[in-house]
């Protein structure tokens, strides 16, 4: 959750209660009713749907993530849509997508980003229909792709029919639904200041984000039950999975203990029971604060390795294996996270095109630590073609969430026939586009298909061990990952000159054989003993401190900000 979402959220607030009413600070007393059905209140029974996937797709492929609203508009309104994302399945399962994560795509009320959620069992308007929905399900199927949709556990959105009862009675049935207090609550501090919001007749509600997206009461069973039912309601769909958001702030026991509390995990563990009722299905969780244990399989089983992307990207930028990156991939669970190097959120990062500056061989080095490392990797929609940033925007987060670039052609680079899309067209869509790049055998999109199918090939780059050979501050990031006895060599050289790594003795450069790219040649020769000091000069500090020289040591060079990829021969 952002600052954009945030205000995007007050004005959802003011949509459903009225402006003066929201400046006023509450809302006057409302008699209790009984209430009326609610669209997505109600129990659904499990219906087992088996979705044809081979067994752990998730961890054999590459996920994309991607915006409805930016993808790909079918019917001119300058709006992307289901019916366009599934045109262009085609597309992503050739650049070796076995994966969807789908921004929110439930009715919300902020008609932006979707994490102000109005109908948890109905699609977005500007999106379409469940039936449109139903059919890029099983269009993503036929081509062995999975999908999994967002899903926000830890608020509503105030215009959502429950709050509005609840916020407007305390006698309402849905009172409880949410966390009100009769009397002001100080000392609190959460991201945008105090989380206790003024209500009506001096009463206060918890809304951890924003006055607009008010948190639910997850200790209340009702509560619980109703996002169970709602979960079931997709599965039973045949979705694939789900990506949670902010799951770190599911529970709050004081002022100082409102984040990462146990029960997120206990309640994360009983979803991932469920899921595992359906069969073949992945959750994946958002807990950037402590994604380690998310990732634990008595919680999520599965979160984002957030922070590892800056550490990746700030070894390339420094030409030298950062010593936080070696450090996370060995103290983090990586081999069951998501693994990113952007994504939707300005937190995480800008576009990769802006971070790089336009430096397209530094971009490949990052995305070639990615596809090679440990985890389930996640692209962002566009990251695959170098999609630069949409201005002139409102907040950061829009920057990074601009139209789709799928060609040079007026007015939008194909997103839409459009006169205006929804949002600037990305400052680089006349050069870095599907349509361009297709052209190119050097672009970013074929390096990252290339990459995306030889992981696809490899178990041994999905689930493998991971052996660092790297040392910290070294300029080439080189490590084995092994699978039932087969070895994959990784070699990535960081600096802007060529380089050298020490190799222990067993390498010997025969037993290789390049899988990346086709043609590499592993340069493998015996170290050369170092030079004697001269007689009476007086040795450094450093000398001191360097490890003696080993006869029949061997090291292997690497041209400037090359990568290489063997596989050992059997």
């Amino acid at each position: 959750m952002t600052m954009t979402q945030m205000r995007i959220g007050r004005a959802v607030l003011a949509a459903a209660f009225g402006l003066g009413v929201l400046l006023a600070g509450g809302i006057g007393s409302a008699a209790a009713a009984d209430p009326a059905p609610i669209a997505d209140v109600g129990k659904v029974e499990m219906i087992r749907k088996d979705n044809g996937l081979p067994p752990d797709w998730h961890q054999k492929g590459t996920f994309i993530e991607i915006l409805v609203r930016s993808y790909q508009d079918s019917n001119g309104d300058g709006v992307g849509d289901l019916k366009g994302l599934t045109q262009r399945l085609d597309y992503l399962k050739s650049v070796g997508i076995t994966g969807i994560w789908l921004m929110p795509v439930f009715k919300s009320d902020d008609h932006d980003h979707g994490y102000a959620v109005a109908n948890y069992r109905d699609i977005e308007p500007d999106y379409g229909t469940l039936a449109d929905f139903d059919t890029l399900l099983a269009e993503a199927h036929k081509r062995g792709i999975g999908i999994i949709i967002d899903y926000v556990i830890n608020h509503a959105s105030a215009a959502h029919p429950i709050f509005e009862s609840a916020y407007r009675s305390r006698k309402s049935a849905y009172r409880d639904w949410f966390i009100f207090s009769d009397k002001e609550v100080p000392g609190w501090t959460a991201y945008s200041g105090d989380p206790w919001r003024e209500g009506m007749n001096g009463a206060y509600y918890y809304a951890v984000f924003d006055q607009a997206m008010p948190d639910f009461n997850l200790r209340n069973p009702a509560v619980v039950d109703f996002h169970m039912n709602n979960l079931k309601f997709w599965l039973n769909r045949g979705v694939d999975g789900f990506r949670f958001d902010a799951v770190g702030v599911l529970f709050e026991n004081s002022s100082v203990a409102w984040e990462n509390q146990p029960e997120n995990h206990v309640f994360m563990k009983n979803i991932q029971n469920l899921l595992d009722s359906y069969g073949n299905r992945y959750m994946v969780c958002e807990a950037p604060s402590d994604p380690g244990a998310f990732s634990a399989k008595d919680s999520c089983g599965s979160a984002f390795a957030f922070g590892i992307q800056k550490h990746i990207i700030k070894s390339v930028k420094m030409g030298r294996v950062m010593p936080d990156l070696l450090y996370n991939l060995r103290t983090l669970p990586v081999e069951r996270m998501g693994t990113i190097l952007e994504n939707h959120d300005y937190f995480a990062g800008s576009r990769l095109f802006k971070q790089f500056n336009g430096d397209e061989k530094s971009y490949k080095l990052a995305t070639a630590t990615l596809f090679t490392m440990p985890g389930r990797p996640f692209v962002y929609y566009g990251e695959e073609v170098g999609l630069g940033i949409s201005e002139p925007v409102e907040q950061d987060d829009q920057s990074i969430r601009g139209p789709m670039a799928w060609s040079a052609e007026e007015p939008s680079g194909g997103f839409s026939t459009a006169k205006k899309a929804f949002r600037p067209n990305v400052e680089n869509w006349k050069t870095h586009n599907v349509a361009t790049e297709q052209a190119d055998p050097n672009s970013l999109l074929h390096w990252y298909t290339a990459l995306a199918q030889l992981r696809h090939q490899e178990a041994a780059l999905q689930t493998g061990s991971f052996k660092p050979i790297s040392k910290d501050d070294d300029p080439i990031f080189a490590f084995v990952r092994e699978k039932d006895g087969e070895k994959i060599l990784v070699l990535i050289n960081y600096a802007y000159r060529a380089a050298t790594l020490d190799l222990p003795p067993e390498f010997k450069g025969q037993q290789w054989t390049a899988l990346f790219p086709a043609n590499a040649k592993l340069a493998i020769a015996d170290k050369a003993a170092p030079k004697a000091a001269k007689k009476g000069k007086k040795a450094r500090k450093s000398d001191d401190e360097t490890p003696a020289f080993v006869p029949g040591t061997q090291e292997v060079k690497l041209g400037e900000q090359q990568v290489q990829i063997f596989k050992l021969a059997k």
